[in-house]
């Protein structure tokens, strides 16, 4: 799961499998929808009918329904990218041979999340100028003596707390579904090398709880990518639109 530096070099760690599964990850991606837009023909093949698919199920189900109107449009690309780069470099933990999400190391997550993070202040700062700090910090219909215990709560939550979440929420479910994994593998192999029979048998339902793990992971996996693009659109939405919130 986790293979010595492929291009080691110094004291640093090298370029490992991880990097080489995320540069991959773009290449898969790439190649996929190159390939499903290529004919692009009145009635859809096979291969085009699933990018046309991919491509609409974040256009309308994520972009459209959350950022809503004429400004979703603009979007598309970001939130396009992120749900599929998440999605295939989760699934790698699903896939034999790669069995490593990469999102499992946590410096990926931090890199997206913060990437979002700017991102949704720059929007922010575009539409309203300085002042979508005060939209964003001070409640509409606060009383005035309650806000300042109020302001500090939101830059906390607003500025602080969530570029957090949004990292760790991605990270500690891709490590946390890779370490059981791994933990039934291990557990798997030392039941079988032991003498006594029984322990030798009870493999077999260390085996069965393990499969129900792997399927349960795949589909977190698939709904980790889905909620920190669903996140994006919000933290999007919400800076869109901080004067009407």
């Amino acid at each position: 799961m986790h293979l010595p530096a492929i291009l080691p070099w110094g004291a640093a760690e090298g370029f490992s499998k991880q990097m080489l599964l995320v540069l991959l990850s773009v290449v898969f991606i790439a190649v996929f929808f190159v390939l499903a837009a290529r004919k692009q023909q009145l009635v859809p093949g096979k291969l085009q009918f699933a990018g046309e698919a991919a491509y609409g199920f974040v256009r309308n189900g994520i972009a459209k329904d959350i950022i809503g109107g004429k400004d979703f449009i603009k979007y598309v690309p970001l939130l396009f990218s992120l749900f599929f780069f998440i999605l295939v470099n989760n699934i790698y933990g699903a896939i034999p041979f790669f069995q490593l999400p990469t999102f499992s190391h946590v410096g990926g997550a931090y890199v997206l999340a913060g990437i979002v993070y700017f991102t949704w202040i720059a929007i922010g700062v575009k539409k309203n100028g300085l002042r979508y700090f005060k939209l964003a910090t001070v409640p509409s219909g606060v009383p005035w003596y309650i806000l300042p215990i109020v302001i500090p709560i939101e830059i906390i939550s607003n500025f602080l707390v969530r570029p957090v979440t949004h990292s760790l929420r991605l990270f500690a479910t891709m490590l946390a579904g890779h370490l059981i994994v791994m933990i039934a593998g291990y557990g798997i192999e030392f039941l079988v090398m032991q003498e006594n029979i029984l322990l030798k048998g009870s493999s077999l339902l260390v085996l069965a709880g393990a499969i129900a793990m792997y399927m349960l992971e795949a589909l977190i996996m698939v709904l980790q990518a889905y909620v920190f693009t669903l996140l994006t659109a919000i933290y999007i939405e919400g800076a869109l639109h901080a004067d009407s919130h």
